[in-house]
């Protein structure tokens, strides 16, 4: 397994941060992959991923160039610069200003082997970031506000645990492969890599909408050590899409009416207003009035979380969602 090495200071200091470059990224990383977990994604992939296809039909070497910076176990280091929270095109200008040295060896790692020779070229990073910038354009910048509002929801949720539960626990269930070890060591996946001292480091942990798996990236070459953790938005925030009256029980839409019937079945876990606006798609106004209706009716409680309030499903809640369907 992989580890790093971190001191109390390092955690404490340590924050989240939105990017919209690692979105982007877990776009082509989803787009290469073209399967999808979830009908959301399916439908965003049946939108993009024809003109992704013809866009490295006609250009086989940046084609060439994704399958060997998607690594099986490792991506090149240079497509994934530590986020800062800056713009996409802070961002991405980073990429573009990357090495080519650097950039053709961080593709040996993530090959495993050596680099094919149509590779072996100086202008590798601008034509990754010319390919980032088309995949945010295209496929993420016209959706780039609704991911922004699940993004902030997820890490009102994190923190919320971590107010709750302390960094053990809230890092222990933000991505498969993490958790925390004691010892001030940190697993950060399940590869066989030697540990990282990352103590006195930048730390940045950076939510994702769509993969399973996120990753890690760092830049360590240069002051201040920066080092992020990238993982995927889980629970009821990981699909991209609103979440429809089809996950409604069909008896308890019939009762509390489908929009109504949503929230109360999307707070098995709590969950503030943002998050339940975001992931339902419901204006804030109609959230608010469904859970002012069910705090009234005691299927719902409420409880304050640093600055966000949380709402979650009662014991007559419960009973109220897993209740059988009847039929007669």
């Amino acid at each position: 397994m992989g580890w790093w090495q971190i001191n109390a200071d390092t955690l404490a200091g340590s924050r989240f941060v939105l990017s919209p470059l690692a979105e982007t990224f877990a776009c082509l990383k989803l787009l290469h992959a073209g399967v999808a977990a979830h009908p959301g994604e399916r439908a965003w992939l049946d939108a993009r991923l024809p003109a992704y296809r013809s866009r490295l039909a006609d250009d086989p070497v940046t084609a060439l160039l994704v399958r060997a910076g998607l690594g099986r176990e490792w991506i090149a280091d240079f497509l994934t610069p530590a986020p800062r929270g800056e713009s996409f095109e802070e961002e991405v200008a980073r990429v573009r200003e990357a090495s080519p040295v650097e950039a053709r060896a961080h593709l040996t790692v993530s090959l495993r082997g050596p680099l094919p020779a149509a590779l072996d070229r100086d202008d590798l990073p601008r034509r990754a970031a010319d390919l980032l910038t088309h995949v945010w354009t295209d496929a993420v910048r016209p959706d780039w506000e609704r991911r922004r509002r699940i993004l902030e929801a997820d890490v009102v949720s994190r923190t919320a645990q971590l107010s709750q539960g302390g960094w053990a626990a809230a890092l222990d269930t933000l991505r498969p492969g993490t958790r925390w070890l004691g010892d001030n060591r940190l697993q950060v996946n399940l590869h066989e890599y030697p540990p990282r001292e990352i103590s006195g480091a930048q730390l940045f942990f950076v939510p994702i909408t769509p993969q399973r798996h996120g990753w890690v990236s760092w830049e360590s070459w240069q002051e201040p050590h920066r080092y992020a953790l990238v993982y995927p938005c889980s629970g009821p925030l990981a699909g991209t899409g609103p979440r429809g009256p089809e996950s409604v029980p069909e008896s308890l839409g019939a009762l509390l009416g489908p929009a109504r019937a949503g929230v109360l079945v999307l707070l098995d876990s709590p969950m503030s207003t943002t998050q339940l606006v975001a992931v339902t798609r419901q204006g804030l106004g109609s959230v608010g009035r469904h859970l002012k209706v069910l705090l009234d009716a005691g299927l719902v409680r409420r409880r304050r979380a640093g600055r966000s309030v949380l709402y979650y499903r009662t014991p007559a809640g419960e009973v109220l969602v897993h209740a059988p369907s009847g039929h007669g």
